[in-house]
């Protein structure tokens, strides 16, 4: 095996290792010792790939992010946020995303409360993904407050459907979708059928 190859299994390996940790002991209990025993690496392996926990944790945000965009260039994105199949898009969207990296959800949330320097970090992406939205909030006439305001309120709209677990996923996206469409556009949903 080439060394480039070697490194990239490393890395692959360390990140994968992290994750699992992050699921099981969270963010800030997991040492990067854990992290390379894990993976079964050498304890200084760790440091030929990242400077530290928190840069790790960067990749696993630019995963992420990447994850985001792929759903964006499928055929049924829509950026018109006066259509309901748009609003519900993005929240299954959003929803799938974070359960299916709700270990690196959790992550992220724990070193922000930690680090300043990560709080940073992880607001330009919370913001960066909020505005990737504004586009959509275009075709909505009577917005319900600035730009900015209405897409951190949707924001929070869309994480509030975690405080109730016993909600099944399909009833939060529906329920979600209802309050964002009826915020933006002042009507009642319309009905299917």
């Amino acid at each position: 095996m080439k060394r480039a190859e070697q490194a990239s299994e490393t890395r692959t390996a360390l990140i994968e290792a992290a994750k699992r940790l992050f699921a099981t002991r969270g963010y800030l209990n997991t040492k990067v010792t854990d992290i390379t025993a894990e993976a079964g690496r050498a304890a200084g392996s760790f440091y030929n790939h990242f400077a530290g926990k928190e840069e790790l944790l960067k990749a696993l945000l630019d995963e992420l992010a990447a994850v985001s965009d792929r759903f964006a260039d499928t055929a049924e994105h829509k950026s018109d946020f006066t259509d309901p199949d748009a609003i519900r898009y993005h929240v299954a969207v959003y929803w799938r995303v974070h359960r299916e990296h709700a270990p690196t959800m959790l992550a992220l949330r724990q070193a922000a409360l930690v680090s300043e320097d990560f709080a940073r970090t992880y607001e330009r992406f919370r913001r960066a993904q909020l505005e990737d939205l504004a586009g959509h909030l275009a075709y909505v006439r009577n917005l319900p407050a600035s730009v900015e305001t209405t897409l951190t309120l949707m924001g929070a709209m869309m994480e509030a459907p975690a405080l109730l677990p016993e909600l099944p996923e399909e009833e939060a996206v529906e329920v979600t979708t209802r309050f964002i469409y009826r915020a933006l556009n002042g009507t009642d949903y319309p009905q299917q059928g």
